[in-house]
């Protein structure tokens, strides 16, 4: 809070701050994010009272018969607490990476990794799965958690610790692919629970490495400083 000594009455000084805060709130990424994931929520309770929601926002097989789930599926969420969890590692990761990017490249990238570790779950499952005993065939994925193991996993690889380990080894690139598919395995096993979509978690997870690696969500515009040369 500012003083009138300052050339600035304490009322109005207090109301441009909280505008701009709104602002910054409503242009953050991560907060919109939250928001869609909030609002799909609400809509699919809303569906519940008179159908069947998840089978309108899930993505299942055949892939393209509802076209529309490559979207909401990575919104929607099969319950409060899935909803709560997935909304935490959005916030911790999205805040840190949303200060590195644009947010046309934020919402690309959440949305394109999010889907292509749907679409992963189901096809995998649904190639393998037949010939796996045990091994159900024909599966529903919903959920924002392979979008965000994807940021979690740009973050891992596009940092300067990551860049300094790897950039003192001349590897070749099919070395860095298996090391990070090696690594992606190792963090989608140790943090695997009955239920989870550990197929969507790991696509996920390596799609960010692969990212990070190239620092694809770094604004071609952007000046390279210190503080962006490693995001």
């Amino acid at each position: 809070m500012r003083s009138e000594t300052e050339g600035c009455p304490s009322v109005s000084c207090v109301e441009s701050d909280n505008i701009g805060t709104m602002k910054s709130l409503r242009q953050s990424p991560t907060v919109v994010t939250l928001a869609v994931i909030g609002a799909v929520f609400l809509a699919q309770q809303a569906v519940g009272v008179v159908t069947a929601p998840r089978s309108l926002f899930a993505l299942s097989p055949p892939l393209f018969s509802r076209p529309w789930t490559l979207v909401t599926s990575v919104y929607a969420h099969a319950g409060l607490s899935h909803l709560i969890a997935n909304a935490v590692g959005v916030a911790l990761a999205g805040v840190v990476l949303e200060r590195r990017t644009s947010p046309l490249r934020f919402h690309a990238f959440f949305l394109s990794t999010g889907a292509l570790a749907g679409v992963s779950q189901v096809s995998i499952a649904s190639l393998v799965g037949p010939l796996v005993p045990g091994m159900v065939s024909h599966v529903s994925v919903l959920g924002a958690s392979g979008a965000v193991f994807a940021l979690f996993g740009y973050l891992l690889a596009a940092n300067r610790l990551t860049d300094t380990v790897i950039g003192g080894f001349e590897l070749a690139p099919r070395v860095q692919l298996a090391l990070a598919g090696g690594v992606a395995a190792a963090i989608t096993l140790a943090t695997a629970n009955p239920g989870v979509a550990l197929i969507a978690h790991f696509t996920g997870l390596l799609l960010g490495f692969l990212a990070g690696r190239v620092h694809l969500l770094r604004p071609t515009d952007s000046p390279q400083t210190p503080e962006t040369a490693n995001y």
